[in-house]
């Protein structure tokens, strides 16, 4: 009875078994492909182990091939209106680097992914400190690549370093970003910490070439939605991220139900060194609450930040009234 089952076992196993043999390229050779990014070349009498599939993007050629992704790469150009406010004389198409003259430019990215950078990246002229001084380092944003259909979607993102001529570049401080992403459709969003943020109107096309995307120029924007950027304050023909959203609400309001001000005032007040509560009190640093990004951080006084906020309010062309509670809200679709 026992030799019975199991003359039955086997027989039910070899009926469901599979079996993979190996095929040879006949004497034309071969090509198999995804139909989008990638494709295998087989030559003659080769041994046929393939994979293939679609953009992210994995090829296995023979017994040897392991996976490989192809990236996508991004030059986009933006401009802080913080940093370009009071431009340094003869350098009135450039930002202002203090926070990085004064060392308050931080080694480790104040956004979501925490990426660091080598500190000889934030010399004067790069890494070499020999470089163009166009290239030295503003500050740290924060770059997403949205899906080109439902663009509240975030598929990629990654924090990079912004250079004084408004080219965001990876952590060596020079290259283009590089994201291990098929090549396709998408839309770009840059953000920053006390500027709203902003993304592209159309997708853009993306592929292992780099793709230049410039959200500075005023006579042809290309940024999504109404007034997403300004020009108050910038360099004629430029326009830059709407600064003062110190309190990160995607809104910027100088007084009213969701007003930035107070959080200067607040942070002044509770500094450490503040013993005499005084509201001129200058917070020096890396801080949220230095709109113009000088390294001070100040509600009232000598240098304030708080008049920053109330122009850019009074400023919007959509304030025709000039209340100092008008909202400007940032124009990245949210979900």
């Amino acid at each position: 009875m026992k030799n019975i089952v199991i003359a039955l076992l086997l027989l039910t196993t070899i009926g469901y078994s599979q079996s993979i043999e190996r095929q040879v390229i006949g004497s034309a050779g071969t090509t198999l492909t995804d139909g989008a990014t990638a494709s295998i070349d087989f030559t003659v009498g080769e041994l046929v182990v393939s994979t293939i599939t679609d953009g992210t993007t994995t090829l296995t050629q023979g017994f040897h091939q392991g996976e490989i992704q192809l990236a996508i790469n991004l030059s986009a150009v933006a401009f802080l209106q913080g940093a370009a406010l009071s431009p340094n004389t003869g350098e009135e198409s450039l930002m202002r680097d203090d926070l990085r003259v004064s060392g308050d430019v931080p080694t480790t990215s104040p956004y979501t992914d925490a990426i660091t950078c080598v500190a000889t990246v934030l010399n004067t002229g790069g890494t070499s400190g020999t470089g163009d001084m166009t290239d030295d380092i503003v500050d740290w944003v924060f770059v997403e690549l949205r899906d080109e259909t439902t663009n509240t979607t975030v598929l990629y993102s990654q924090s990079a370093l912004l250079q004084r001529d408004g080219d965001i570049v990876g952590v060596d401080g020079t290259s283009a970003l590089s994201f291990t992403a098929a090549s396709g459709n998408y839309h770009v969003a840059i953000k920053h910490r006390n500027h709203l943020g902003i993304m592209s109107a159309s997708t853009i096309a993306l592929s292992a070439t780099t793709t230049e995307v410039n959200f500075t120029n005023s006579t042809s924007q290309i940024t999504y939605g109404s007034n997403a950027q300004t020009s108050f304050g910038m360099t004629a023909g430029l326009v830059g991220m709407w600064a003062g959203d110190v309190n990160g609400d995607s809104i910027i309001q100088y007084t009213g139900a969701t007003p930035d001000s107070p959080s200067i005032l607040s942070n002044a007040l509770n500094d450490a060194g503040n013993f005499l509560n005084l509201p001129t009190y200058v917070v020096t640093g890396y801080n949220v609450n230095d709109v113009d990004m000088n390294g001070d951080a100040q509600y009232t006084g000598s240098s304030p930040d708080t008049p920053y906020i109330l122009q850019n309010t009074l400023s919007h062309s959509g304030n025709f009234l000039n209340l100092s509670t008008y909202s400007i809200l940032e124009q990245i679709p949210q979900q």
